[in-house]
């Protein structure tokens, strides 16, 4: 008897669990879905709204870009802040077809390939459109550490306005760099030594002697030759710390610029290691062309 009566209760107990299990699904049914993150290693995280998931797309894999590029006829955004209080920066481009002829307002810019009809196919699409840049907005931030004025065409330093072509996706990487560089101990005073350049600017070194590739992607804006600089020598520290300042450094920076790419496959690109010469020292190419390139 005691074991019937004990079994009974046992059911009655499972039934009223059931029940209330089955009315705590319907309330949450009738509530909507919640939404949850990802898990990682099993534990759930907090779920992230919509509008924080676009600003995190606006600030880049790094959360460090400081600048929207509009692009021309869209609707331009308005003004917001990043996580830090620093503003983002909305920059409107200038279409490439109000360029008339190979300059813009007497700076010389020259003519991208495809721009004008040709019988040669242009390897690359053409710029969606360029940064107008005067005194007023040449110390714009793009990012945490670079400003506009960092990757300026060298030429023509009297003439204002300039052109400049940039894509965010290389600031991306520039401070993915940067903040691996801190890892590792280092300073992230990465400095630009030649980021856009006109394609007018690009032609004249064009050749065995100039060294320049005829449709560098630095015409496009996501192209920079880059160096460690923390004691403000204008050079290539010492990274790999043999004593010397040579390839090997280059190398070096090369290697952590690798390291970015493989863990971050959405800023692949190029990645070029050159030698020290008469006017400058060793220094490393990187862009987010899309696919892996090695030189």
């Amino acid at each position: 008897m005691n074991l019937r009566r004990t079994l009974g209760q046992l059911l009655r107990l499972t039934t009223v669990a059931m029940l209330v299990t089955a009315a705590l699904m319907s309330v949450l049914a009738m509530a909507g879905p919640v939404e949850t993150a990802p898990t990682l290693a099993g534990i759930a995280r907090p779920a992230v709204d919509s509008a924080e998931r676009g600003l995190a797309r606006l600030l880049g894999i790094s959360g460090h870009l400081r600048a929207v590029t509009v692009v021309p006829d869209a609707p331009r955004p308005s003004a917001f802040s990043a996580p830090d209080g620093a503003p983002v920066n909305i920059l409107p481009l200038v279409p490439l077809s109000a360029k008339l002829g190979a300059t813009w307002r007497g700076y010389r810019v020259g003519f991208w390939p495809g721009e004008r009809a040709t019988r040669n196919r242009a390897r690359y699409q053409l710029p969606a459109g360029f940064l107008e840049v005067t005194p007023d907005n040449e110390d714009v931030p793009l990012s945490t550490h670079f400003r506009v004025r960092d990757f300026l065409t060298h030429d023509q330093q009297g003439t204002w306005p300039k052109v400049l072509v940039i894509q965010l996706p290389l600031l991306d990487k520039l401070e993915l760099i940067s903040a691996e560089l801190v890892r590792l101990g280092k300073s992230a005073d990465l400095h630009v030594m030649s980021g856009f350049r006109t394609p007018q600017y690009n032609a004249l070194g064009v050749g065995p002697l100039g060294g320049r590739a005829r449709d560098s992607r630095h015409m496009y804006g996501d192209a920079a030759d880059i160096f460690l600089d923390a004691d403000g020598d204008g050079r290539m520290d010492d990274l790999n710390g043999d004593g010397r300042v040579d390839i090997n450094d280059a190398r070096w920076l090369a290697s952590v610029a690798e390291e970015v790419e493989t863990a971050h496959p959405d800023v692949t690109g190029g990645i070029g290691i050159y030698r020290a010469n008469a006017e400058h020292g060793p220094f490393v190419h990187v862009d987010t062309r899309g696919f892996r390139a090695r030189w």
